[in-house]
């Protein structure tokens, strides 16, 4: 079971972990994204290509199943405007071990930050705006997964 989705409303990560769980995994790991709100930050905005992002990350998710043997994995990715505290991604995976899921989700977590299509830009208190550019840890962590 292979579920990447994009979308703008919040995720139930309860819901979500409660239908990986009734698969019968041995092992379930799961990662929340949260919007800092650090440095005055008041809004991130989240823009992706419609369509073409969705293909992304489902092609992503499938080799992490397919890498790590998976039950299934979910890959949930929010766009639009979110303030400081809200949810932004959820990556989730089962395996029949944990070593499994919990690498195919470090990786997905990884992966995410270089190879899918998504804009952010933030919004702070005194109205300044930027793009949020890439940082050069991201590269690092996702070369040690091939």
């Amino acid at each position: 079971m292979i579920r990447a989705v994009v979308q703008g409303d919040p995720f139930d990560v309860g819901a979500e972990m409660a239908a990986l769980g009734a698969l019968g995994a041995g092992g379930l790991a799961s990662f929340v994204g949260v919007v800092r709100g650090d440095d005055g930050l008041v809004e991130l905005l989240l823009e992706s290509h419609p369509g073409m992002t969705e293909r992304l990350l489902a092609r992503m998710t499938e080799r992490a199943v397919a890498r790590w043997s998976l039950m299934a994995a979910t890959v949930i990715h929010r766009v639009g405007p979110l303030a400081p505290g809200e949810p932004i991604v959820l990556v989730a995976t089962a395996a029949r071990h944990r070593g499994a899921a919990l690498d195919a989700c470090a990786a997905l977590i990884d992966w995410l930050k270089t190879e899918a299509p998504f804009w952010k830009r933030e919004r702070f208190a005194d109205g300044t705006r930027r793009w949020v550019e890439a940082r050069p840890g991201d590269a690092e962590a996702a070369a040690r997964w091939g």
